[in-house]
């Protein structure tokens, strides 16, 4: 009998070493039907989802679509695949790929300055004005605070236009230094749909349906304004109020256009997303003339290092994070994922691609769905690359539910103040504080007597409008409108024509799109 060579020998005994988690790995996870529908379902009954799309491709093949609940809850209509949805930053891909056929076809340059296509554009620094490019819109690393501007994008609608928006950004201060670091924002991505619209001859909406909806096929995705009545089945936006699923921001029956499309603002079914998915994972012969293979690298290469959190470490063992181009790249569990979410609103989504595996899922719900959005994202992502390490959705929706032990900073905050215990000011006790004032970017508010109190009202914010009161002794500012997420704290300083007011929100840890902190008003005039 000839004994074995000495290279199998080797091998036999490095394969003997491994753990059985990374044997397991060489052998791809196919998800079932019924695992995934377990998962989902289990998901809806822990959150109370009024409604969710999910749908599932393996090795380049739909293996699960399906809709549950319903548009509206309570109104026996159903959500299906062909539901429209809120798909939120998951437009900022979309974005990114319209800019990609633009360079594709010689119109563009990610090497161009911006301002050779938009003269007017400009940042804080001169020098960053100069030496911005195309591909720095896309990428969070331009200087800007997180969520920076964001109050010339939501709520909505407003009136800020996207050259207002253009103009705006030179007022607003870096938090850091170009190229220097990360920081979300969305106005860039305002900017990168001009330069879209510059470049490609036609306004950003134009393009979107032109270079994207049409060649991909992707029929029911909406940009701009539509009547809700010619839409079909569309999901609205809920709250969990006292236990229940209360509709809230819910579309009017015409659906304005918005200027924040580029950043947040495309609406697609699941049916169209599933479309979009398999373009990237799968794509045929058509859709790789519609993007050749040197621009889809360009997509999907890493640019901007990203914090990896505690959670993704424990749960998914992610040693890199970046920013590509409207996607972010990482790994989990040892295999490359290109991925991103969706928040607006009472919206949240998700998508998450395997390329290697040429599989992912996307997921769209229409309820407070954030945590809901991090477990069923994981317990999809673990039926394919670890199934038998998942913890299940309960077991992800407790660890995510653990208090998290508090940070130094955290542990010496004060409580927040119980806003039940606020006394509405008269205007006698804002004596001095009256007037209009105005803010470089934000423009307007006027902080005048409206009855027996006191109203703040932006000129170009409509739905920002509340009556000032006092708390913990400060002045304090409650908005009438759900649609504006935090409440605000208003510190009044100086004398004469040096008065000034800053803003701040309650909570500090709030949602950084209310970005207060980077206002700062002058009183320009009085109340008549």
């Amino acid at each position: 009998m000839t004994s074995a060579p000495r290279w199998f020998l080797a091998l036999l005994l490095v394969a003997l070493a491994l753990p059985a988690a990374a044997v397991a790995r060489t052998a791809p996870a196919t998800p079932s039907p019924e695992a995934i529908d377990a998962a989902v379902r289990a998901t809806i009954a822990r959150y109370q989802l009024p409604g969710i799309a999910v749908g599932v491709v393996a090795d380049g093949k739909v293996v699960y679509a399906r809709g549950h609940g319903e548009t509206v809850a309570g109104s026996g209509q159903p959500v299906t695949g062909a539901t429209l949805f809120k798909i939120a930053s998951n437009s900022k891909a979309m974005t990114a790929a319209v800019l990609a056929r633009l360079v594709q076809q010689g119109k563009l340059d990610w090497d161009d300055p911006v301002v050779k296509h938009l003269p007017a554009f400009a940042m804080h620094d001169p020098w960053v004005t100069r030496n911005m490019t195309v591909r720095d819109l896309l990428v969070h690393n331009s200087g800007l605070p997180e969520g920076g501007g964001d109050l010339m994008l939501w709520p909505e609608p407003n009136l800020f236009t996207r050259d207002d928006i253009v103009r705006g950004l030179r007022h607003i201060p870096p938090a850091y230094g170009f190229r220097a670091g990360y920081a979300y924002d969305n106005l860039l991505y305002v900017v990168a749909g001009q330069v879209a619209a510059a470049a490609g001859g036609a306004s950003y909406e134009e393009l979107v349906r032109r270079e994207l909806f049409a060649p991909l096929g992707l029929a029911g995705c909406r940009v701009g304004g539509f009547g809700l009545a010619d839409a079909g089945s569309v999901a609205q936006p809920h709250a969990r109020v006292d236990g229940r699923n209360v509709l809230t921001r819910g579309d009017a029956d015409l659906v304005p256009e918005i200027a924040s499309a580029p950043a947040g603002g495309i609406r697609c079914t699941l049916d169209d997303m599933l479309a979009w998915m398999r373009n990237w994972l799968a794509p045929d012969a058509s859709q790789l003339a519609w993007l050749g293979p040197v621009q889809r690298a360009e997509m999907w290469k890493a640019r901007t290092p990203m914090p990896i959190s505690a959670l993704r470490k424990r749960w998914d063992d992610t040693h890199y994070y970046a920013y590509a181009y409207g996607f972010r790249v990482a790994d989990a569990d040892g295999e490359w994922t290109v991925s991103h979410t969706g928040t607006l609103g009472g919206m949240y989504s998700m998508m998450l691609l395997l390329p290697d595996r040429r599989s992912g899922f996307v997921f769209m719900i229409n309820g407070e769905g954030g945590n809901a959005r991090t477990v069923l994202g994981e317990v999809l992502l673990k039926l394919f690359t670890a199934p038998d390490a998942s913890l299940g959705v309960d077991g992800y929706a407790d660890d995510l539910a653990r208090p998290v032990a508090p940070t130094a900073v955290a542990s010496t905050r004060p409580a927040l103040p119980d806003i039940a215990t606020r006394v509405p000011v008269t205007a006698a006790q804002m004596h001095g504080w009256l007037g209009t004032w105005r803010d470089p970017w934000f423009g307007e508010v006027r902080i005048c007597a409206v009855g027996d109190g006191v109203e703040w009202r932006a000129s170009k914010s409509p739905r920002m409008h509340g009556r000032i009161s006092l708390l913990a002794g400060r002045h304090f500012l409650h908005w009438d409108d759900e649609a504006v997420d935090e409440d605000a704290w208003l510190d009044f300083s100086g004398s004469g024509d040096a008065r000034s007011l800053r803003m701040a929100k309650r909570n500090p840890e709030g949602d950084f799109s209310s970005d207060y902190e980077h206002l700062a008003f002058t009183r320009v005039g009085g109340c008549d």
